[in-house]
């Protein structure tokens, strides 16, 4: 859970997960359909369905019994990649073997005054190595869970407490820095002593030194390690999205959710029926493409003129900038469901938020309740509107309100 995610957000998801499941046997027997519903709003989906599939894998394969090894957590267990592997493997089961997260890397940088770009494969398998090198033989667990509260909480990315750091004199960054200080201080009294060390410029030839065109600044001080490499800019893409709503029992509204593939992008989750949309599409195409799918889905005709413009709305994936071209369209009976199509099933807006839902879909939700507030205003307003120009004619024999002035004149008595 805490992959890509804070902890702040996952206490509550873990407490409830654990409260449901306590033990790995508990876990293999749900559905994958229960694990998405404790799990919608975490994001990343496919990581609830790895942990049930090597739940699964421990009880029908392993009998019972995790791998008590780094290289057999990852070799046989999926989802579990080489930092999980670590960290379960000398936490759980005291393995002498490191672990390198964000942190690690952000504190092993500093330490060796690492520049190159730290998504590098060859810079990744240095820091691998440099952990596996120092983690303690007898308190591995602690070690680790030690350095990478070390990155957590005091040799952070930004405003770093290197006066408070316990391995700062091994720290060549913040050696660096201080000579920087002393040099600094020297020139001011006229003095140059210090010979600048060779690891203070970089060439371009080393593969973990600071590249030769970002040579080291001093404003920067520890935080010139490590380097990022530009992030790259998530694809943008365009989906068609219809709220197809009903009444349900006792005039409650219901919403018709259908589900996604079983693989891809969160898969097997619910959503409201939707539709990629091409590049540059005006809205009356937009909504022709969504009512052909509606009617291939469906298997009855969707006219464009009934589907009502709701906005769009935005959600950013890891890797996706999403905009969802949100529609909807009431129907006034049952609508019959292709067999052959997605599952599908139509729920209350509290059966919706407790379903496994993205947090994009409870978006779209939102903006479609959004305008209905706002047109039931505009209903009121204008009902208003209409009671006080009746009262207003009512009041003058002409039919026509006293304006302000001739309200004030005195009036003559015939």
């Amino acid at each position: 859970m805490l992959q890509q995610t804070q902890v702040a957000t996952v206490i509550d998801y873990y407490n409830r997960w654990m409260q449901k499941w306590p033990t790995l046997q508990a876990l293999a027997a749900a559905s994958l359909e229960e694990v998405n519903e404790l799990w919608a709003g975490l994001g990343y989906y496919s990581r609830g369905k790895r942990l049930q599939e090597a739940a699964r894998k421990v009880v029908s394969e392993l009998a019972g019994r995790m791998p008590r090894t780094a290289e057999d957590l990852q070799r046989l267990l999926p989802g579990v990649g080489r930092y999980t592997a670590g960290a379960i493997a000398s936490i759980s089961f005291g393995q002498a073997t490191g672990v390198v997260d964000g942190n690690v890397i952000r504190v092993l940088c500093r330490l060796r005054c690492i520049g190159a770009d730290t998504s590098s494969l060859a810079v990744i398998d240095c820091l691998w190595n440099m952990a596996n090198t120092l983690v303690d033989r007898s308190r591995p667990g602690d070690f680790n869970q030690a350095l990478m509260e070390l990155g957590a909480t005091v040799c952070t990315p930004k405003s770093p407490l290197c006066g408070e750091c316990p391995v700062k004199e091994h720290c060549h960054a913040w050696r660096r820095v201080e000579k920087e200080l002393a040099s600094a201080s020297q020139k001011l009294f006229g003095k140059t002593t210090l010979v600048p060390d060779v690891e203070d410029y970089g060439t371009g030839d080393c593969l973990l030194c600071l590249p030769a065109a970002e040579l080291w600044d001093s404003s920067l001080g520890v935080t010139n390690f490590p380097r990022k490499a530009a992030k790259k800019q998530p694809r943008v893409e365009r989906t068609a999205t219809c709220v197809l709503e009903r009444r349900g029992h006792l005039g409650v509204p219901e919403y018709l959710i259908v589900q996604r593939p079983s693989s891809g992008l969160l898969a097997g989750l619910w959503e409201f029926p939707s539709f990629p949309l091409a590049p540059g599409l005006q809205e009356e195409q937009q909504k022709e493409v969504l009512a052909d799918h509606l009617q291939a889905w469906t298997r009855q005709p969707v006219q464009t003129q009934s589907l009502c413009f709701v906005g769009e709305v935005v959600h950013i994936f890891s890797h996706i900038h999403q905009t969802y071209v949100v529609y909807s369209l009431c129907l006034d009976g049952d609508l019959v469901l292709d067999a052959a199509s997605s599952p599908s099933r139509w729920v209350t807006e509290e059966e919706f938020r407790a379903s496994a839902v993205s947090t994009a879909m409870k978006k779209v939700l939102k903006a479609r309740e959004a305008q209905r507030g706002a047109q039931s205003s505009r209903g009121k307003g204008s009902k208003r509107k209409r009671e006080s120009k009746l009262g207003a004619a009512g009041s003058t024999p002409t039919g026509i309100q006293l304006s302000l002035r001739a309200f004030l004149q005195a009036q003559t008595t015939p």
